[in-house]
């Protein structure tokens, strides 16, 4: 399994609206400048980031984007599956689509890993990620 740019850099983008005062918005112009990451991938990034609920979006001149709900109820977990689809590391562990699924040796591995990595992700939430950025060195500091 390997998280991509989208995954990496949709955490990045609402870790930095997630320190922003509640309520506060802020444009993917903004949160380009301050995270590095183009404004064009941000608006691709928060398409399927709005339909999950997970960013809300106001238009308009003072308009931008804020988390779309509380930041302790928004997980990594919830983050990661609406940018990348599903975290499993092969196909036959959610699905029963195996001809071989009753007598795999492999597959209890990769379900235990699958829950591993799935309750990892999901117990990570955006608070928690901003008290970590705000305990550490904010210069030395990358996702």
């Amino acid at each position: 399994m390997r998280i991509s740019t989208k995954g990496r850099y949709s955490l990045e983008a609402l870790l930095y609206m997630a320190l922003l005062p509640e309520g506060e918005y802020s444009s993917t112009r903004s949160i380009a400048e301050h995270t590095g990451i183009s404004d064009g991938y941000l608006e691709q990034l928060f398409i399927p980031l709005r339909k999950a609920g997970i960013v809300q979006g106001i238009r308009g001149p003072q308009g931008g984007y804020l988390p779309g709900r509380e930041i302790d109820k928004i997980t990594a977990g919830d983050i990661l599956r609406a940018v990348e689809g599903s975290m499993e590391l092969v196909d036959c562990v959610t699905s029963t689509a195996c001809p071989v699924r009753a007598t795999c040796v492999s597959r209890h591995t990769w379900s235990e890993l699958y829950e591993e990595i799935t309750n990892c992700i999901d117990s990570i939430t955006l608070k928690d990620l901003t008290a970590n950025f705000q305990s550490m060195d904010q210069m030395e500091y990358a996702i």
